[in-house]
């Protein structure tokens, strides 16, 4: 098995955990794609080969990456029973990883398929809207809740080479806000810089004005100056990724001043060649080092073969986390979490009471 996928045997960490970064549409079961394939009656390719289509098992490029969506979106995209199923199923995977809170993002134009996921010969459009697509994607998750006590939460994701969408989205969000959706993301084409699609700034700008929290993949394959613009230009609060911030020395130390919370993707920062495929080089281990406010996350677990466990091994065995550590970024990703006032405490005291630091002041 590789060394990125060491799913088996117990977790590292055994204990509650928090995530604050992966993809929905990077999240489905291979079974259920197939599942409903076969009720949609679209072609696929038989379970083993299909699996090979959908996943990434050695480094490549983030283009490479971005190309496996191509092999199972249409299925799930624009069918209402799909999508609903892989919301709930999504609230199931994260409770049987340990996972007490969820924040998953995804894009409610691509699930509706607005256009633009290819789509075979023999099948027509998805006929539903984004809207109806966060109503079904919020009563997956609230059913998932309820069966399997892991609270879920949705960001809902504007993409940079389709600006058009993006006052679509934080209008869905200020529509949704008491109803599941917590914030507003910026995912894609990191070169495509705002300056040169003034409709994200004006959705961002929206989102500040309506006090809908944000966050924005900045530094993942782009430079610290992609960091720099989701900072002072869309006024982000987390950073999805963030590793090569750290190439900019005085904007390392800024955001460390201000407390930015860096949503870390170690399994997924070597397969899609973000970072040196050398996980002892990775950037985490300055973050961990400098006491950096971050979280660990998977990112895309299906296209990864991946569990979130994954990448608490991999922080263990490649970069030295102790369980110290584990605790500690936990308690920062419910700290740096969207949820309102209140419920944040909550899941913190949940957190405090399963470490055994109810009385510990010292985080």
């Amino acid at each position: 098995m590789a060394e990125h996928c060491e799913n088996s045997g117990k977790p590292v960490f055994d204990k509650p955990k928090i995530e604050l970064h992966v993809h929905l549409d990077g999240a489905f079961r291979i079974e259920t794609i197939l599942d409903v394939a076969k009720r949609r009656k679209i072609t696929l390719p038989v379970e083993d080969k299909m699996r090979n289509l959908c996943t990434v098992a050695e480094p490549s490029s983030l283009k490479e990456f971005l190309g496996k969506f191509n092999h199972y979106m249409h299925v799930i995209a624009g069918d209402r029973e799909a999508i609903k199923r892989i919301a709930y199923e999504f609230v199931e995977t994260k409770a049987k990883e340990g996972v007490i809170y969820v924040e998953a993002r995804y894009s409610p134009h691509l699930l509706a398929n607005s256009g633009v996921v290819p789509i075979p010969w023999n099948q027509t459009k998805g006929d539903i809207t984004p809207d109806e697509v966060v109503n079904l994607v919020t009563q997956g998750f609230s059913e998932g809740e309820k069966a399997f006590k892991t609270k879920v939460r949705s960001i809902l994701c504007c993409m940079r080479h389709e600006p058009s969408w993006s006052m679509d989205v934080i209008e869905l969000c200020k529509k949704y806000r008491n109803d599941g959706v917590v914030g507003i993301d910026l995912a894609g084409d990191e070169s495509l810089n705002c300056e040169s699609k003034p409709d994200h700034k004006k959705a961002f700008e929206e989102a500040v004005k309506s006090d809908v929290h944000r966050t924005v993949h900045a530094g993942e394959v782009g430079p610290p100056s992609v960091v720099k613009e989701a900072v002072d230009v869309l006024k982000a609060e987390r950073i999805g990724h963030g590793y090569h911030t750290i190439e900019d020395e005085a904007l390392y130390k800024k955001l460390l001043k201000d407390n930015m919370h860096f949503e870390m993707c170690p399994v997924s920062s070597k397969l899609t060649g973000a970072c040196d495929p050398d996980f002892t080089k990775h950037p985490l281990i300055r973050f961990k080092q400098d006491k950096a406010n971050y979280s660990l996350n998977t990112d895309d677990p299906m296209i990864f073969n991946s569990t979130l466990n994954s990448d608490y091994q991999v922080a263990q065995k490649y970069m030295g986390f102790t369980e110290e550590d584990f605790k500690r970024l936990n308690i920062n990703a419910a700290k740096s979490c969207f949820l309102p006032t209140k419920e944040k405490e909550e899941l913190l005291y949940q957190l405090y009471k399963a470490y055994d630091m109810v009385n510990d002041t010292s985080f």
